[in-house]
């Protein structure tokens, strides 16, 4: 009885808004003291930085333990992937790597604490799972996206690699120009260049950018959208079937209550006749 009062207490407190504020407000610290780790700052300043971090450190694992004694299933807390992450990423945390060979993996390990922040609030966790539940979608845009460059690339290199072999010398060289013209870095300066010697290579240029910058990358941008779509479809619809559940619980509760008032009230009767 009275771990199952510690388990609800900390269950409150981990659902409690503010607490989760307070822990997003400490994770942003936390990228502070890592960007103030990479100034040249006084050895005494340095100092406090790292006592700090180390006090970061402890507060993430007493989160952490608050929200594992706060889980009803003990088991079920390890079932979620960010719960894992956060695990992992607190407790190589506190191996103290700091004047070993290990310390440049204890830095990054302690950048990636500012990934918890993701694992804090929904919507971003919502984000990054449309953005990998979509991967295998966007695997054939990828695939279609790279025989056009290839196509292009082998083009390009057969046309203008007498213009300017730096750019267009060899294909790989060429996928290398193409991305640079699909990002819009200096490709005019590309295309006047070949335009010296063919002056309709403009439509070489422009048909491409067509094909990538515009096309495929809109295509890109609607199936990650269409992915985020269905994933916050499907979870409104299992906060409905959470509430309808509840309540079918409180109307059964309430049954039970109204039954046993009605046997009470009987059992008096029954013992007068």
């Amino acid at each position: 009885m009275q771990t199952a009062r510690i388990q609800q207490k900390f269950n409150k407190l981990r659902s409690n808004k503010m607490f989760e504020f307070f822990v997003i407000g400490i994770i942003i610290f936390s990228a502070l003291i890592i960007g103030a780790k990479t100034y040249n700052i006084p050895p005494a300043l340095l100092q406090v930085v790292y006592l700090l971090d180390w006090f970061v450190t402890f507060f993430f694992l007493t989160e952490i333990t608050i929200r594992f004694l706060g889980e009803e299933k003990k088991k079920d807390f390890f079932k979620k992937g960010w719960n894992i992450f956060d695990t992992l990423i607190v407790t190589i945390s506190l191996v103290p790597v700091q004047d070993s060979e290990l310390a440049v993996i204890g830095r990054l390990i302690r950048i990636f604490r500012v990934l918890r922040m993701v694992s804090i609030i929904p919507e971003m966790r919502l984000l990054l799972n449309s953005l990998l539940m979509a991967l295998p979608q966007l695997g054939y845009i990828v695939g279609l996206m790279f025989i056009i460059f290839y196509i292009y690339a082998a083009v390009g290199s057969t046309f203008f690699a007498a213009i300017n072999p730096e750019l267009w010398g060899d294909i790989s060289i060429s996928l290398l120009t193409l991305f640079r013209v699909m990002t819009f870095e200096d490709w005019t300066d590309v295309m006047y260049e070949t335009m010296k010697v063919y002056p309709l290579s403009w439509t070489y240029y422009l048909s491409f950018i067509f094909f990538t910058a515009f096309a495929f990358l809109n295509m890109v941008i609607g199936v990650v959208v269409n992915v985020l779509n269905e994933e916050s479809d499907k979870i409104k619809k299992e906060k409905e079937q959470d509430l309808q559940q509840v309540s079918l619980e409180d109307l059964d509760n309430k049954l039970e209550e109204l039954k046993r008032l009605i046997l009470l009230r009987e059992s008096p009767t029954k013992r007068d006749t």
